[in-house]
């Protein structure tokens, strides 16, 4: 996908860069942190045309289900209130952004954004058929959130430059990646928006 036009249908969707997931965090990301700057670009982006910017985050009780002194597979993070659920300083998020809160429940995990969310009810309502979507992890959040974005009825576009993968097993975020364009999202990087955008200064 290439020269892509931002409409007023667009969303983009920042998914999960929270502190526990960059280095030092909790549950850190190898190369967590280089997904920010990339981030902040596409948010200027979005932002410089008026078009609005979603943010989820993970919100987990202390005892989350996900968690291996409970059962789960990952260590303690995000805890709703935390530092590690914090965005971090550097991400530059606008004040309007509309904040998802996710796996908020102690027995249900929920990778997608749209799982156990308005997420989708909120999209409509703003009149967005298509998100941009980009953040941690590849091969978890990001991949279940393009999921449920195509599967109720948007078009979903997944951001290269601004995704990373934990990679439990090694080759997790390729695979990923794979599935992500064999489920019929699309993928770019900054260049491709930033290019069609200065040729088409006003996209609304």
């Amino acid at each position: 996908m290439r020269s892509v036009q931002l409409t007023s249908r667009d969303a983009l969707l920042v998914v999960d860069v929270q502190n526990d997931f960059l280095p030092e965090g909790s549950l850190a990301v190898a190369g967590g942190d280089e997904v920010v700057p990339v981030l902040n670009r596409y948010i200027a982006l979005f932002t410089g045309l008026h078009l609005p910017v979603y943010a989820t985050r993970d919100w987990h009780p202390a005892n989350h289900c996900s968690f291996k002194p409970y059962g789960g597979i990952w260590p303690p993070h995000c805890i709703a209130g935390s530092r590690g659920a914090e965005f971090p300083a550097a991400l530059q998020l606008p004040r309007d952004t509309v904040i998802i809160s996710k796996a908020t429940s102690v027995e249900k995990e929920a990778y997608s954004g749209f799982e156990g969310t308005d997420l989708a009810e909120r999209l409509r309502a703003a009149g967005v058929e298509r998100v941009f979507i980009g953040g941690l992890t590849t091969d978890y959040c990001v991949l279940t959130s393009i999921t449920d974005a195509i599967r109720k009825g948007f078009e979903a576009v997944f951001l290269v430059d601004a995704i990373r993968a934990v990679n439990v097993h090694p080759g997790d975020g390729a695979a990923a990646v794979a599935e992500m364009r064999r489920q019929g999202a699309h993928s770019i990087v900054i260049a491709d928006i930033a290019q069609a955008q200065s040729t088409h200064p006003d996209a609304r």
